[in-house]
């Protein structure tokens, strides 16, 4: 509550009489010495130490600075490590750390927020490090996908890659490689990989599924087959969990704390199924979302399966799931007015729709719920189109024009928004001000995003396996570079731009900086010669 102000005091000659003073000597005490302070004056009255620094919690970073301006005692106060450590876990920074981490958790909260802004600045002006993940004997690129910064890739040969970009080592181990076994048979394409943050898995176009151990890698820990090309692929992030798809079967496989696979569950849809999510968070059964035509299919371990929404005439088109609401694209009619294209929200607890977002004349062709902001959703159009939904209501928080073909892949956070398009255009685009930052171009569509904030990953895949000209008798190193599709890793963080994380062209001692800030010199300083 507020104090009501007694006589005109200074808070360090504020007195209470309910509390009693035995020093009356004009010379301070010795605990003053010792810079002990048990009660803190608060205008007319005096509160102890922790009842004060309880109250003192309630302020933020300006509060607490206006504060340790009053006396030398508040400023005591207003530097107290505890309120220093809870600022800095309550705005997100180092949320694993403990309070004897460091000494001063004032400057540690100054040096992430100045390390922060610099990132951000990175971003904007695209200064960082970028490099190229290839691999030459896995001829085309089939399918991608990334955890925390590493980078898992499939081959039309049959090779699953890995790469991890968090320590800048590009040779990180081949998954399947067996060019030795049986040369003169094809190998199936690895059609779909998956990570997370323990397995990688991969499934291939005769059925096979294989899953990996990251900390061991080697063999597989775990293989099962199935008797038809495999459609879809789910990972989960957190557990042993994998979900397939196969013609009208979907085949859930776990394992349990000793490490034994066993298939949890098989469902029988009378569709083909067009995509998987395995619902986070989820205890005990795993839970899963397929789509197949125009149903939505909620399949938990030990129940029947559950249709969640079926429209005749009105394909799903796309699918995210969060830990308690999936979200998906529904085409409309196309002829009617009041059937357009739109997203549809449900509640996995109720199994209820709670909003219908947007309504637009294009499909809607890729969505994100889970990586985006609370009460916020972000989707691609066909019409070129991204939207970012506020959830509490109906209408579009922002919308954003620049793509030439349709948007493939999105993610957000809370300032920016990173778009990929058919067209294999990257753009990241400013939220708050609704402008694009810079973008990024490549020869095939854009399949796959991912970022935190400091590094970005991008993946361009053909569409086109089997090059128009190419011979099945080809050996790896005849399919053109342009043909192979190519990933991306960016890397904008100030601590790694060093001079061995740059690219080779811009390590020359070309100082020009007029005209170009994407921290690129020539390779040969001209000036010199």
């Amino acid at each position: 509550g507020v104090l009501s102000r007694g006589p005109q005091t200074t808070p360090e000659t504020a007195t209470s009489p309910l509390t009693p003073h035995f020093n009356t000597s004009p010379f301070p005490s010795l605990a003053s010495f010792q810079n002990e302070i048990n009660e803190v004056p608060f205008f007319d009255v005096q509160l102890p130490y922790e009842l004060a620094l309880k109250i003192f919690q309630f302020l933020g970073r300006t509060e607490l600075g206006t504060c340790a301006q009053v006396s030398k005692t508040w400023k005591v106060l207003a530097e107290d490590q505890v309120l220093w450590f809870r600022l800095c876990q309550r705005e997100g920074y180092l949320p694993d750390s403990q309070i004897s981490d460091f000494p001063c958790w004032k400057a540690t909260l100054r040096d992430c927020r100045e390390k922060e802004q610099a990132l951000r600045t990175n971003w904007k002006n695209r200064v960082g490090a970028v490099s190229q993940l290839q691999y030459e004997l896995g001829k085309v690129l089939c399918d991608v996908h990334s955890c925390d910064g590493v980078v898992i890739a499939g081959y039309t040969s049959g090779d699953v890659k890995l790469w991890d970009t968090r320590t800048w080592d590009y040779t990180a181990p081949i998954l399947e490689a067996e060019h030795g076994l049986a040369e003169s048979v094809p190998r199936p394409h690895a059609c779909f990989v998956r990570i997370s943050s323990s397995l990688a898995v991969a499934a291939y176009e005769d059925g096979s599924v294989k899953a990996w151990s990251l900390m061991t890698g080697g063999e597989p820990v775990h293989r099962y087959q199935h008797n038809q090309k495999i459609q879809a692929l789910a990972l989960s992030a957190q557990g042993a969990e994998i979900a397939t798809a196969s013609a009208f079967q979907v085949k859930v496989e776990s394992a349990d704390d000793r490490g034994y696979w066993a298939t949890t569950a098989e469902f029988d849809i009378q569709k083909l199924v067009g995509a998987l999510c395995l619902v986070p968070q989820v205890m005990g059964c795993p839970v899963v979302i397929a789509t197949a035509e125009e149903d939505v299919y909620l399949l938990k371990t030990g129940d029947p399966a559950k249709i969640l929404h079926s429209v005749y005439g009105q394909p799903v088109t796309c699918l995210d799931v969060s830990a308690s609401e999936v979200a998906f694209g529904v085409k409309g009619f196309g002829w009617l007015i009041n059937e357009t294209n739109k997203v549809l929200l449900y509640s996995l607890e109720t199994g209820q729709c709670v909003a219908q977002l947007g309504s637009s004349l294009g499909s809607f062709t890729c969505i994100n719920l889970q990586d985006s902001p609370p009460s916020m959703l972000v989707a691609g159009n066909k019409d070129r189109r991204v939207r970012v939904y506020d959830l509490r209501s109906s209408k579009p928080a922002c919308s954003f024009y620049g793509h030439q073909l349709g948007v493939s892949a999105v993610q957000m956070d809370d300032w920016k928004i990173v778009s990929g398009g058919e067209e294999g255009l990257v753009c990241v685009w400013d939220q708050r001000m609704g402008t694009k930052l810079w973008e990024m171009h490549a020869r095939h569509p854009v399949r796959h995003i991912w970022f935190n904030s400091h590094s970005l990953i991008t993946a361009n895949i053909p569409d086109e396996k089997v090059p128009r000209g190419a011979s099945i008798m080809d050996d790896d190193l005849t399919a053109h570079r342009r043909n192979r599709g190519i990933i991306y890793a960016y890397e904008f963080s100030v601590d790694q731009l060093t001079a061995e994380s740059v690219l080779p062209i811009c390590r020359s001692s070309y100082n020009e900086v007029t005209g170009y800030n994407y921290n690129i010199g020539l390779a040969v300083p001209y000036d010199n010669l």
